[in-house]
């Protein structure tokens, strides 16, 4: 077989409609189009997105995205993290700011169980994620909520 000799399959090649050449084709006269209106006209069409007059879709949404003014931030730190602490040490918000763990204490503190954690520390937050409570009481320390 050579290039030249290639042909699609029986079938796959369907004929073009030929509209506007008489009417025993089938597609005579107004060629498919209908009787009057705005698609029945050459050269025109509707614009993308055109909702018949209506206000469109997208000029209805908002440009300017959405801030959510009751989302609570929260300051994040993980029992990893938790080991710079000499064993024994009631950790605070307070100890966390100075060793440069959290920014700021405006924002509540939450531990979470990312890692692990070798000594017995008393960690005092405003939540605990289910694994950091288990790792620090593992590890035979206490957490406290605040």
């Amino acid at each position: 077989m050579r290039l030249h000799e290639l042909r699609p399959p029986e079938g796959a090649r369907k004929a073009a409609k030929r509209k506007g050449r008489g009417m025993s084709s089938g597609l005579g006269k107004t060629s498919g189009r209908g009787q009057k209106g705005q698609k029945s006209r050459s050269g025109s069409g509707i614009r993308r997105g055109f909702e018949g007059g209506q206000m469109p879709y997208f000029q209805r949404l908002p440009k300017r995205g959405f801030t959510n003014i009751f989302k609570q931030k929260w300051n994040i730190v993980n029992v990893s993290d938790l080991n710079v602490f000499d064993k024994g040490t009631a950790v605070t918000p307070e100890m966390l700011v100075e060793a440069g763990l959290i920014r700021n204490m405006r924002d509540p503190l939450k531990v979470l169980g990312n890692g692990e954690i070798d000594r017995k520390l008393e960690v005092k937050a405003n939540r605990f994620s289910k694994q950091a409570q288990d790792k620090i009481e593992a590890a035979g320390g206490k957490a406290e909520v605040i």
